[in-house]
């Protein structure tokens, strides 16, 4: 079956797995007559969508270069690739250049790839420093718009910035914690993924210095580069555990909260309060268990999208003006989570014998 489309734009389209996709496009056995159709008629329909959009409008391409863990990487990827469709002033391509670790000549060299290469937008998720910060000012004066995504290039060209109120964020982690806590007294531990990608370390610094304002009798005990993997997690809390006499609360601004909570309940600690970012599938289950107390969360779905909105403002095909779209912090609970009604029904159910 011809085609020009990625494999992946074909299976969102058709709404199938991409090896169902790949099986089809190359004529496989084990496929029925309707899924090649469902197949068939993506292709078309992403092909009259082209053809429509090209028509009024122009073909662009916009690069991301992401330096976060990997299921931060996936997650951009995703939500770009579902955007792209949403757009109907131009035909938006996304490209990625993704690593967990990418060391600043690395995101350096990245960047002057696309500046040899040309490219209609650069949207950069990278760490603050003064050589990406001259590089994101050479790519603007090529006349390539740079948009930064979670974490800011301060005092850079780029022409917006979108994504969480970082401070914000972790000084409603702080408020939290001292309306829980209240005059007691104890340690609040804070834990982040890696340092200063995603805004962590500014979430961080607002936390302590919030909570440090409001409950200055807590401890406040910060553990680095905590990578999520069982090993490592283990490894470096267990050290930090034996100088914790009375802990109180837990933030956790990176991945692996399933590790560290089975590591403290290990160690017969549980927190009064265990809170963590974003509403990934094993935070929403701890959440739904009540192994978590809070979830900070906000839409990175509609982030992708002001970055897409960003690009087209800049090149004069959309009305908005070009600035920085800043989020606030969602405040997420059992009773809040998407889907948790019908969930909650369904594990009622089961575990009362109820056909449902």
């Amino acid at each position: 079956m011809t085609h020009r489309f990625p494999i992946r734009e074909i299976a969102l389209q058709a709404g199938l797995g991409l090896a169902t996709v790949d099986r089809v496009l190359n004529n496989r056995n084990h496929v029925s007559p309707q899924t090649k159709l469902r197949v068939r008629a993506a292709i078309e329909e992403l092909a009259a969508r082209e053809a429509k959009t090209a028509a009024r409008g122009r073909r662009l391409f916009f690069d991301f270069i992401v330096m976060g863990p990997d299921y931060f990487n996936h997650e951009i990827k995703t939500a770009a690739e579902s955007v792209q469709h949403q757009i109907d002033a131009a035909v938006c391509r996304p490209r990625f250049v993704q690593h967990g670790i990418l060391d600043e000549e690395g995101i350096v060299h990245a960047l002057m790839r696309i500046l040899k290469r040309g490219s209609n937008g650069v949207c950069l998720t990278a760490r603050d420093t003064p050589k990406i910060r001259k590089t994101v000012n050479t790519l603007s004066a090529a006349k390539i718009p740079v948009v930064t995504l979670l974490t800011d290039i301060s005092g850079s060209d780029r022409i917006s910035y979108v994504g969480l109120d970082n401070i914000g964020a972790g000084r409603t982690a702080a408020y939290l914690v001292s309306k829980f806590v209240g005059d007691d007294s104890g340690t609040v531990l804070v834990i982040r993924n890696l340092e200063r990608v995603l805004g962590e370390e500014e979430r961080e610094t607002a936390f302590v210095e919030a909570l440090a304002d409001r409950c200055p009798q807590l401890r406040i005990l910060q553990v680095p580069n905590i990578c999520g993997s069982s090993s490592e997690t283990s490894k470096t809390l267990s050290n930090v555990l034996a100088t914790v006499p009375n802990l109180c609360a837990l933030y956790s601004l990176g991945v692996g909260n399933r590790s560290i909570l089975d590591i403290l309940e290990h160690n017969g600690l549980r927190p009064r309060l265990f809170m963590a970012h974003d509403l990934n599938q094993e935070n929403h289950n701890l959440l739904f268990d009540q192994r978590l107390d809070f979830i900070l969360h906000h839409d990175l779905r509609s982030d992708v999208r002001n970055v897409f909105d960003a690009f087209l403002a800049y090149h004069q095909l959309s009305t908005g003006p070009v600035s920085d779209l800043v989020s606030s912090v969602q405040v997420l609970t059992q009773e809040n989570i998407p889907s948790q009604v019908s969930s909650r029904k369904v594990r009622k159910a089961i575990s009362d014998g109820i056909k449902l």
